[in-house]
């Protein structure tokens, strides 16, 4: 039996069962993985002694180092503290709250998981919600919506941006340099569709319980002070030392499993409650994901794919840039956009071992997996946590209700940067 053939039906397969949600994408990731193996081993085109060379460890182990910071600050209540904090800041205001609260999420979620980020201040969102007499639905959404944009702004901010900086060996001034100026202008434009859209809901907001959002406490959230400072200063210590990566000639990876282990060191806290709180499914995810398309590329799928890119398209660098960030982000929408980067970055390898400019194609891939989450309710991980936890109010998102706002903001973002895409391309160049 053909092993091409093969193994591509596995992959799609895979995916569809993503896409339905009816089996956990951790769980069909470890089985696909498997099958993987024991046909490559079968058909004799990837073996056992062939999965260790196609997981990629920078990307895991910058992700397990990050993981450690936000599991350290997590129970401090830091997150709690900064929704209370603006909570009282908008005084009552429901466009100043939407703004704060998408505001503050956006920007955590920059440097920390975007997943993390919502669990932590959803809840309280829907409290401050609930004492104002107010629909949660739009503030819910727009942290989501405005996570999902902010994260493409930084190397650490959303998973396909880690994996697309370790294949195409991009630094953090990198993504602060190419991607944060046209994410600022996609946040803009998303924020001000957010606010045209939710405007009805947000006028009837207008007339809240004041007295009652005064009560609210930010200090009692914070639970612990001396541990939430301590985590601050080694995070910043690993911003900079992403920013200084080049000239201390160290990995993202290193600089994230030291400032976790720093972190360990300074706080010492009970090592088996921290390691609960770390995404050890995503982590086994991605290694799925990776031996997946391992054996993809053993399997030939992949040089098959970018021969046909090389033959059949013949469009100029950008335009094929522009192209690639719209069916990415088309894909995102559908399907969990880390499956699909993965599985496109050895075509991008490929293309560029064969002479092709690769260094735009890789910036729309980080646009199009980035916004593209934002299109549909399981186009991320974020939006479908932020869904769960919305059951629990007046309002559930619902999946329609979801489109009506994720498809339009997915759209603009998506305008906003291939507008900023071709005018960076031909100005300054990628």
């Amino acid at each position: 039996m053909n092993a091409t053939f093969v193994s591509a039906s596995i992959f799609i397969v895979c995916l569809i069962l993503i896409f339905t949600e009816k089996i956990n994408r951790t769980i069909v990731a470890i089985a696909g993985a498997i099958v993987m193996v024991t046909v490559g081993t079968l058909l004799g085109f990837f073996g056992q002694e062939d999965v260790i060379a196609t997981v990629d460890f920078t990307t895991l182990g910058l992700l397990l180092g990050m993981m450690i910071l936000v599991a350290l600050l997590e129970p401090t209540g830091f997150f709690q503290y900064l929704a209370v904090y603006v909570g009282k800041l908008s005084r009552g205001n429901p466009y100043i709250l939407l703004v704060l609260l998408g505001g503050v999420t956006t920007i955590v979620s920059m440097f920390l998981n975007n997943v993390t980020t919502v669990v932590l201040i959803a809840p309280v969102t829907i409290l401050i919600c609930e004492i104002m007499g107010i629909s949660a639905l739009p503030f819910l959404m727009a942290e989501a919506i405005l996570s999902n944009t902010g994260g493409v702004a930084t190397m650490v901010g959303d998973p396909p941006n880690i994996l697309i900086a370790s294949a195409a060996h991009f630094t953090f001034g990198d993504f602060l340099l190419k991607s944060l100026p046209i994410v600022f202008f996609a946040l803009l434009a998303v924020l001000f569709l957010l606010i045209r859209l939710f405007k009805p809901t947000l006028d009837e907001c207008l007339y809240c319980d004041l007295e009652a959002l005064n009560q609210l406490d930010p200090s009692a959230a914070l639970v612990d002070r001396k541990i939430t400072f301590r985590v601050l200063v080694v995070i910043i210590i690993a911003v900079v030392g992403f920013l200084l990566e080049d000239t201390l000639d160290l990995r993202p990876s290193y600089i994230a499993l030291s400032a976790g282990g720093l972190g360990l060191l300074w706080v010492r806290p009970d090592i088996k409650e921290t390691f609960k709180l770390i995404e050890w499914d995503i982590l086994c995810f991605f290694t799925g994901l990776f031996v997946m398309v391992g054996a993809l590329e053993a399997a030939g799928v992949l040089s098959i794919l970018s021969d046909i890119i090389l033959h059949w398209i013949h469009l100029p660098t950008v335009v094929l840039g522009l192209l690639l960030l719209w069916i990415v982000a088309i894909l995102s929408a559908v399907v969990d956009n880390v499956p699909i980067t993965i599985a496109l970055i050895p075509v991008l390898q490929c293309l560029g071992n064969s002479g092709i400019d690769v260094a735009p194609l890789w910036w729309a891939l980080v646009f199009g997996a980035g916004f593209g989450g934002n299109g549909t309710i399981i186009g991320s991980t974020a939006n479908i946590v932020v869904a769960t936890i919305s059951e629990k109010t007046r309002n559930p998102i619902t999946p329609r209700s979801w489109s009506k706002i994720g498809l339009p903001a997915m759209a603009v973002s998506c305008l906003v940067s291939s507008v900023l895409y071709v005018l960076v391309y031909y100005l300054v160049g990628y």
